[in-house]
C-alpha cells in the first residue's frame, strides 16, 4: 500500500515509518522543511499547502502529528495543540478532496485522556464517553471528530487513544528515570493515581496492524495490561534501574507550580481496558510493567 504519514519523524513515526517500509509498504512522510529527499513532501500548516504529489495513487494516511502535550499549558500553546492535529487532518482531507483520493483507510493518534483526567479505579473501555470534561478530554473528542471528517473517502477510520509511550530516547520515560538516576525517585502527588501506558514496540505494531487488518475500524484503548499506581510504577523504575526509592511523595502543589493546568496529566489517572484490540488477535509484547522496564532501562 501507499501510505502517507504526518509526524513520521516523531518518537512513534519513526520506527512505525521503518517497520511500514520492511512489510513492503511505500510509506511517504510530510515534513515543514522541504529536505528534497525522496518520498517527503512539505507541508504548512500556516499557509495550509501540501505537495499535491503526496496523494498521487494513495492508499492511506496515517496521522500522527501534533505539538507536544508535556509542556505548560499557555492559552496560546493551548490554540497550537488544537491546531497541530485538528486543523492539520482538516488540511489532509481538505486535499484528499482537491486530487480526488479515496483512502482504504485513516488512521489517526488519539489520546487515553479521552475520557478526561481524573483519578478513579473505574475500568473504561471504548463504549464509555467523557465521563469527566477538562481540556484533555475535549482536545481528544475534536481530535477523533475530525478523524470521522474522512468518513465520506475512506473505508475505515480508526483511532488510537494512546497512553504514556515508555520508550528508551524519548517521551516520558528519560525525565521520570533522570529523578530515578539522581536517587530522589518518589511518588507524586497521593501516589494512587493509575498510570496507563504502553511500549513503543506494541504502539507502533498496533499501528501496522490497524494498516493491514481490514477488520480493525472504530475507536481503541492503545494500553499495556499492567496498569500500576504512579507509586508502584515509580517503585518499579527505581527498583530496575538499582536505585533508591523516597518513601516521600512530591507534593501536589509543587507540580501545580511548576507546570500549572498541564500538571492534572501526572497527579491523575484512570484505568483503561485493552481488550477491544485484543479481541481483534492483537498480541501485546510488553503486557507487564517489569517487562517492559527490563526491555528499556
Amino acid at each position: 500500500m501507499n501510505i502517507l504519514i504526518s509526524g513520521g519523524k516523531g518518537l512513534i513515526g519513526k520506527p512505525l515509518v521503518e517497520k511500514l517500509r520492511q512489510n513492503g509498504h511505500e510509506v511517504r512522510i510530510l515534513t515543514r522543511k522541504t529536505s528534497g529527499k525522496p518520498l517527503e513532501y512539505h507541508w504548512d500548516l500556516e499557509n495550509k499547502t501540501i505537495d499535491k504529489k503526496a496523494f498521487e495513487n494513495l492508499n492511506g494516511i496515517i496521522h500522527l502529528a501534533g505539538a507536544n502535550i508535556s509542556e505548560r499549558w499557555t492559552d496560546r500553546y493551548k490554540k497550537e495543540l488544537f491546531s497541530s492535529r485538528i486543523d492539520s487532518a482538516n488540511l489532509l482531507k481538505e486535499y484528499c478532496q482537491k486530487t480526488n483520493v479515496h483512502l482504504k483507510s485513516f488512521i489517526s493518534a488519539s489520546g487515553i485522556n479521552y475520557y478526561g483526567t481524573f483519578t478513579s479505579d473505574r475500568i473504561l473501555t471504548e463504549n464509555d464517553g467523557i465521563v469527566h470534561h477538562d481540556f484533555l478530554a475535549d482536545l481528544c473528542k475534536d481530535w477523533e471528530t475530525a478523524a470521522d471528517r474522512f468518513a465520506d473517502i475512506a473505508e475505515r477510520i480508526v483511532c488510537l487513544r494512546t497512553a504514556v509511550v515508555l520508550a528508551k530516547d524519548g517521551g516520558a520515560l528519560p525525565l521520570l528515570k533522570k529523578t530515578v538516576d539522581l536517587n530522589i525517585g518518589s511518588a507524586v502527588g497521593s501516589g494512587k493515581q493509575w498510570m496507563n501506558w504502553i511500549h513503543l514496540d506494541d504502539l507502533v505494531d498496533m499501528y501496522v496492524e490497524a494498516v493491514e487488518n481490514p477488520e480493525i475500524k472504530g475507536n481503541y484503548n492503545a494500553v499495556a495490561d499492567d496498569l500500576p499506581t504512579n507509586e508502584i510504577f515509580m517503585k518499579k523504575l527505581a527498583k530496575t534501574a538499582h536505585k533508591f526509592f523516597l518513601p516521600v511523595n512530591v507534593p501536589t502543589f509543587v507540580l501545580k507550580t511548576a507546570f500549572g493546568e498541564m500538571s492534572s496529566v501526572i497527579l491523575e489517572g484512570t484505568r483503561a481496558s485493552n481488550q477491544k484490540i485484543k479481541s481483534q488477535g492483537f498480541d501485546f509484547r510488553f503486557g507487564e510493567l517489569q517487562e517492559a522496564f527490563d526491555n528499556i532501562v
